[in-house]
């Protein structure tokens, strides 16, 4: 395993394959022993060989090594596919080796990637011309989780931390909780941005888009929780400034009424007086 290209769903691999094949023809059990061996000129183009090919490759060749390599099919396509030009089963079929018929290096390492285990199995395919042979291998990839911990998760909780910070601030400091409260939702839908640009791009909800879903919300209420506390304490302050109006102006009409009585009962006592000393 040489990489592995996530966002496009490939990777490239180097393979050392091995094949056998009996080909029942070319037996002369029935000469009596007078040829005992075939010689052939050229055997390379004269013997029949499988006409073997990986059916979801898209680019690949073979190594220059020693003794040259013998090209058996070389087929270069961008989506996996059934070949209908190939041998049928009734000519050609293929079988796994018994016991180890796949072999992985032992040392084998990849940044974000794990090997598990692969599985091998027939995928004998049917179509209109006829019946073919084919082997398929699985290979289980199992994440590595230190990566993604360093990458996605603990960046993502310090940002929502951050975000909270703002609920220790005075209300009143609204410069510096809308800073706050903007700069970690901008920075968290940019984290988001660039988490879905490294994976494939697919229809389903995947769970990490859950993970940052959760952690967008509670920045972006961090930020509404501002908003809804400087909007409920200018209220308040809004109706404590119209109580204290309104006492203010009905002391100042108390007060005007208390010296409207005041005058009444000192003209009324000087009537009085003058009507007295009338009489």
């Amino acid at each position: 395993m040489i990489s592995i290209f996530f966002v496009y769903r490939e990777y490239s691999v180097q393979l050392t394959f091995r094949e056998q094949w009996r080909d029942e023809r070319l037996q002369f059990d029935d000469m009596g022993g007078q040829v005992r061996y075939l010689t052939l000129t050229d055997p390379e183009k004269n013997l029949e060989k499988p006409d073997l090919f990986f059916s979801n490759e898209k680019e690949g060749h073979f190594h220059n090594i020693i003794m040259p390599n013998v090209l058996l099919r070389y087929i270069r396509t961008e989506m996996s596919c059934t070949a209908s030009d190939g041998y049928t089963t009734e000519d050609l079929v293929f079988f796994w080796k018994e016991g180890d018929p796949v072999q992985v290096t032992k040392n084998l390492h990849l940044p974000r990637f794990t090997l598990e285990r692969f599985f091998t199995d027939y995928c004998t395919s049917r179509t209109n011309t006829g019946e073919y042979s084919c082997l398929k291998v699985d290979l289980l990839f199992k994440r590595e989780f230190s990566y993604y911990l360093i990458q996605i998760y603990i960046p993502c909780c310090m940002l929502v931390i951050v975000s909270w910070v703002s609920f220790w601030l005075d209300q009143n400091a609204v410069p510096a909780r809308v800073s706050l409260g903007v700069t970690t939702l901008l920075t968290m839908a940019t984290q988001t941005s660039g988490i879905n640009a490294s994976l494939p791009p697919v229809s389903y909800t995947k769970a990490i888009d859950v993970w940052t879903g959760v952690c967008l919300t509670f920045v972006f209420g961090a930020l509404l929780e501002f908003a809804l506390v400087n909007y409920a304490s200018r209220s308040d302050a809004h109706k404590k400034s119209a109580k204290e109006q309104q006492k203010k102006q009905w002391e100042l009409e108390h007060a005007a009424l208390e010296a409207d009585h005041l005058e009444d009962g000192a003209t009324t006592f000087a009537m009085v007086s003058a009507s007295f000393f009338v009489i």
